[in-house]
């Protein structure tokens, strides 16, 4: 399948300050496999490591860190002189071995001339506690599951995916209707990579919910693992939360949803674990929807996401007809789904920040507010075909934006400041307003 990482991971490449890269990202949203692949595409060579699966290389960093040292017992592992332009070398599951993360420094300052890739599971948290991590000394890439023009891509529709790269609305609308078809496919399995890869196999729901019912089960094992045990039993009960946060109408995070009586602070450390492994997605309230949004943002009051569409699903347990068919008893919950949709969607988009505004007597609420290029955008997401946004005409009528975006199922359409933008285009909402501009 393809991935629009490897995009920039070849810019990294060109880059002539080009720093050792850490791929960030939850388990299991094909860290590994965009290594691989782009070192098949781009170098001869490949040294790849994986301190997990060798652990007699554990303790290869603890004497020094010598880069001709390391170097050399890297070519005894793969069989092969590295070379400098040539090979990609990758450190894979690097959190496994003590001090290697320490070295991408010494391989930035004493052999900048490799190609020095890394990642490893919940490097989020590792990353988080490591106070003496060398900053400045190394490049991050995030990555995320794949988005739904990436499934368009697995699913062999490319030709639908460059119209709506083109803006081509008088196309697009012309195959509407396979559109919806494969948005509501894209509810169903999500962008983890084994979950696409299965659907594309053959559309068996049994499999697919099989596939993250095994992720879910696995991100439990890790909490038990990895997280200190005082908080395992928060993190538990917090992860469980999550649905129900979501199906609320109001969707900011409430902390008696956990249990009755539960506080801010005996659940921040919990929180902050499942966001920093890549679980979660915290989305702040701001007071004012003014530049830079994060100096306005109300810390008190979030909503808490989960990594991905199909996973929320899951742990609903939202069957194919809720979302294929448009049950109307799951109306307010398949909003969530929309809005996790929509989300995850802008997050690869490199927003510099995104947030959402609520009114203070709550009767307006904008889903989502982007700051991009200068400009606060207001964002508001529609499940189906109702075009009804009063929170954003609220809005407007408070702050005057300069352009405004409504997604939904209906088609394109410009009214003034106003964008009525597809759901199924949201993968090119930043591209649309700067071609607007």
């Amino acid at each position: 399948m393809k991935r629009n990482a490897l995009i920039n991971l070849v810019k990294w490449k060109q880059k002539n300050d080009r720093k050792p890269l850490i791929i960030k990202g939850a388990r299991q949203v094909g860290k590994t496999w965009l290594m691989k692949e782009f070192a098949r595409l781009e170098y001869k060579y490949c040294a790849y490591i994986n301190f997990e699966s060798s652990p007699h290389l554990k303790n290869l960093f603890i004497a020094n860190y010598d880069i001709n040292r390391i170097l050399m017992a890297i070519s005894i592992e793969v069989g092969f002189n590295p070379t400098e332009q040539d090979t990609l070398i990758v450190l894979d599951e690097i959190q496994e071995a003590e001090g290697a993360l320490t070295s991408l420094k010494y391989f930035y300052e004493n052999a900048p001339q490799y190609h020095i890739m890394a990642a490893g599971s919940l490097l989020g948290v590792i990353l988080g506690s490591k106070t003496s991590f060398p900053v400045g000394k190394v490049d991050f890439l995030e990555l995320y599951p794949l988005t739904f023009t990436e499934f368009l891509e697995a699913t062999n529709d490319q030709p639908l995916v460059q119209v709506l790269h083109l803006f081509d609305w008088s196309t697009v609308e012309l195959f509407k209707t396979k559109l919806v078809e494969r948005l509501k496919q894209y509810y169903f399995v999500g962008g983890m990579p084994e979950a696409v890869q299965t659907f594309v196999n053959g559309f068996d729901i049994k499999k697919i919910r099989e596939v993250h019912q095994n992720l879910l089960n696995a991100y439990e094992q890790d909490f038990s693992k990895h997280a200190p045990h005082s908080i395992v039993p928060r993190i538990r009960m917090l992860w469980h939360s999550i649905p129900a946060q979501l199906a609320k109408e109001n969707r900011k995070f409430i902390y008696g949803l956990i249990k009755k009586g539960a506080r801010a602070k005996e659940y921040e450390e919990a929180i902050n674990w499942l966001i920093d492994c890549g679980l979660l997605l915290k989305v702040y309230q701001v007071n004012k929807p003014a530049l830079p949004l994060k100096a306005y943002e109300d810390l008190k009051s979030f909503k808490l996401y989960m990594l991905d569409v199909g996973l929320l699903g899951a742990m609903a347990g939202l069957d194919a007809k809720t979302l294929l068919l448009g049950n109307k008893l799951f109306t307010e919950f398949k909003g969530a789904i929309t809005e996790q949709f929509v989300l995850q969607q802008l997050l690869p988009q490199k927003i510099e920040s995104i947030n959402y505004w609520s009114a203070q007597n709550a009767r307006a609420e904008v889903d989502f507010l982007l700051q991009w290029q200068g400009k606060v955008i207001p964002v508001e997401v529609k499940s189906e075909e109702n075009l009804q946004a009063k929170s954003l005409r609220v809005y407007q009528d408070k702050f005057s934006p300069s352009i405004s975006i409504r997604v939904s199922m209906t088609n394109y359409r410009k009214q003034s400041i106003l964008i009525n933008l597809p759901l199924y285009a949201v993968n090119n909402l930043t591209q649309l307003i700067d071609a607007k501009e």
